[in-house]
């Protein structure tokens, strides 16, 4: 009987890499013929790339592609994509070559950029994309295709509601859907022309991987496999990131938090590209002060306008915080640089989750049971925000409308007042969000594929598609 030979491709970052290398090793466990190749895009400002030198799988490979440094295109992910065409065939073709009993079954499910190209996703010029992997939620696949329909059937100019205080009937959601909350790239017509080109590609593959599950997201779910211009969507989510059990980096934060009572502490965090300005970060550290709540806040120095950088640690976290507060605070805070998330999520005394709203952080967050103070900054996390808000009361607002434009020096503040009613809301001990987050916790672990819940009954039949696909 033939190998199937499936290649997922990513670009670099650890949040785009993990949850593919989770659904990776899920593939080879339910079915011996899978063999997959994950051919990583290597952007030049990631420093901290997943080094993958021991095999996690002996049918799991990792191939780093990386062009020479004067033909990188780190500021424009469609040039990057594109440029990287010719190692993705030779990868591929190599790979094929060298395993005779092979059959490909395809190509290119590539994880979108977690920038504001929120769904970069292209053609590699390697044969026929079958399948993609999508690693945000399903409203948002639905949101796609929807303004992609509208602006293609009904010529309708999406890029009119930048701005605009109107709010949009959306198939995913419930209620009207505000434009503020929309993703920045689908507000500019540059963006907008190059998603709808690739939404409308989506529409011809063989289907569609999400790491969601039906219980958390039925209203889309449903509302997409309704559409019969769109392919078979498979909820296996929630996908998450593993953690790391007890390494030596972060066994001090853990011994702190062992030392507070339960649901005590309030977590800030705001994913691997979340940074903010002195006036910000004086603003969140009045409110801290203000609220009386323990706190662990991940506090990371932005880097220089105009680049694609990543945020790094501070060295001496005084030249940013207010006078005195490390002192005023030492008692009932500390303040970190790069945090291991999932980790503290999972602590027992952390209370509430001060978020971005990533997608792999709200599965984190529900999956642990911890209800989040939703703050947004870029990509699709302003409508992450509203549906954890508005649609499913799993979520605090603090600021779902905030953007954050990290190539410019516009940078909007958001006030200790707006702040410290977050934390304070998030962090009520017998809330009904609360109760709501619980729930959907035990929802999450039970539909799971390693439970054999809806995901895993979804897991499966995305497998039996790819093996009647390559017959």
């Amino acid at each position: 009987m033939n190998k199937v030979e499936l290649f997922f491709i990513s670009i670099s970052p650890r949040g785009h890499i993990v949850p593919m290398e989770e659904v990776a090793k899920h593939l080879v466990h339910q079915n011996s013929r899978f063999s997959i190749t994950v051919l990583i895009i290597k952007t030049s400002f990631e420093t901290n790339t997943i080094p993958y030198d021991q095999p996690v799988h002996d049918r799991i490979r990792f191939i780093y592609l990386s062009l020479p440094q004067n033909q990188n295109h780190d500021l424009n992910r469609p040039k990057l994509i594109e440029s990287h065409k010719p190692l993705v065939k030779e990868a591929v073709t190599t790979t094929i070559t060298s395993s005779n009993d092979s059959v490909l079954a395809g190509r290119g499910m590539l994880k979108e950029d977690e920038d504001e190209v929120y769904i970069t996703r292209q053609w590699l010029g390697v044969g026929e994309v079958r399948w993609f992997w999508y690693n945000s939620g399903a409203a948002t696949l639905s949101l796609c295709f929807h303004l992609q329909a509208l602006h293609d059937s009904q010529n309708i100019d999406i890029t009119e509601f930048n701005g605009s205080n109107a709010e949009l009937p959306v198939p995913s959601f419930r209620n009207p859907v505000p434009a503020k909350v929309l993703p920045s790239s689908v507000l500019h017509k540059d963006r907008a022309a190059e998603i709808f080109g690739f939404t409308r590609r989506f529409r011809e593959t063989k289907g569609i991987m999400v790491n969601s599950f039906m219980e958390l997201e039925s209203q889309a779910l449903n509302s997409l496999s309704s559409d019969p211009q769109i392919p078979p969507v498979y909820p296996v989510g929630p996908v998450l990131t593993p953690q790391m059990d007890g390494q030596d980096h972060c066994s001090d934060i853990m011994k702190w938090l062992d030392d507070q009572a339960p649901l005590s502490v309030v977590f800030l965090c705001f994913g691997s590209m979340g940074s903010f300005g002195e006036d910000q970060v004086k603003e969140i550290a009045c409110a801290l002060e203000q609220s009386g709540h323990r706190f662990r806040w991940s506090l990371r120095k932005p880097p220089p306008k105009g680049t694609m950088q990543l945020p790094t640690d501070y060295s001496n976290l005084e030249e940013i915080l207010p006078k005195g507060f490390l002192d005023r605070t030492g008692g009932i805070g500390k303040v970190i640089g790069w945090a291991p998330q999932v980790e503290i999520l999972a602590h027992s005394a952390i209370g509430g989750f001060v978020s971005h709203c990533g997608w792999n952080s709200t599965l984190e967050s529900i999956w642990f049971g911890v209800p989040i103070a939703a703050w947004p900054m870029y990509a699709e996390q302003q409508l992450n925000a509203f549906q954890l808000v508005v649609e499913l009361g799993l979520a605090v607002e603090i600021k779902m409308d905030y953007r954050r434009d990290r190539m410019t020096e516009n940078e909007p503040i958001v006030s200790s007042a707006e702040i410290k009613r977050g934390i304070i809301s998030v962090m009520e001990e017998d809330s009904d969000i609360r109760k709501k987050v619980k729930e959907m916790s035990e929802k999450s672990r039970n539909a799971s594929v390693m439970s054999g819940g809806s995901s895993h009954s979804s897991l499966r039949r995305f497998i039996t598609d790819v093996i009647d696909n390559v017959q």
